[in-house]
């Protein structure tokens, strides 16, 4: 019998240095920009929009040369789309402070006088280890009865360090330069 509570104690052990350590979670930080004004009053951020592939908890380095380089134990603190929203939220209610800016997919709901669609086709570092944030937003008012703004947007960031940290730096850089330039198509600049 003793024997056996050995052993189980053994493959305890050994199952527990076997194990990974816990992940190491990340989150984007909001920037400050330049306060606008002449806005729309309610701005609604629709759902946003991800590339498949960044769709996991997992941080991608890079798409670059046909491959996906995923770190395996450094994660998002929250699904990257819901994170983008929260953060961007945050960005346009700084650089906007006469309007309301709400999520579409949060508890308030009301008619809004602008609403911003967004898609982000690409959030990774690209061969020379520069972030590339790129993405695609239509913009819509409610006293334009036309067709939404569609606006393309690209921006390239050298991460201030290497490794995970300094690319979750320059991706909060590259979401505040998404956020300066929504801002201007907002008050039409």
């Amino acid at each position: 019998m003793r024997h056996r509570s050995r052993l189980a104690a053994a493959g305890l052990v050994a199952l527990a240095a076997c194990s990974s350590p816990s992940p190491m979670l990340y989150t984007i930080a909001p920037i400050q920009g330049a306060v606008l004004t002449g806005t729309p009053r309610v701005i609604v951020l629709q759902e946003i929009g991800t590339a498949r592939y960044l769709e996991r908890s997992e941080i991608v380095r890079s798409s670059e040369n046909y491959r996906l380089d995923v770190m395996s134990n450094d994660w998002w603190g929250e699904p990257l789309s819901a994170m983008l929203s929260r953060v961007l939220i945050e960005e346009l209610g700084q650089r906007l402070p006469r309007s309301t800016v709400i999520s579409e997919t949060g508890a308030i709901s009301t008619s809004p006088d602008a609403t911003i669609q967004l898609n982000i086709q690409r959030l990774d570092e690209d061969a020379s280890g520069n972030l590339v944030l790129q993405a695609q937003a239509g913009i819509s008012f409610k006293a334009r009865r036309s067709a939404p703004l569609l606006r393309n947007f690209r921006f390239v960031v050298r991460p201030p360090e290497a490794g995970i940290p300094g690319e979750v730096n320059a991706i909060s850089t590259a979401v505040g330069q998404l956020a300066d330039g929504l801002a201007a198509v907002l008050v039409g600049r």
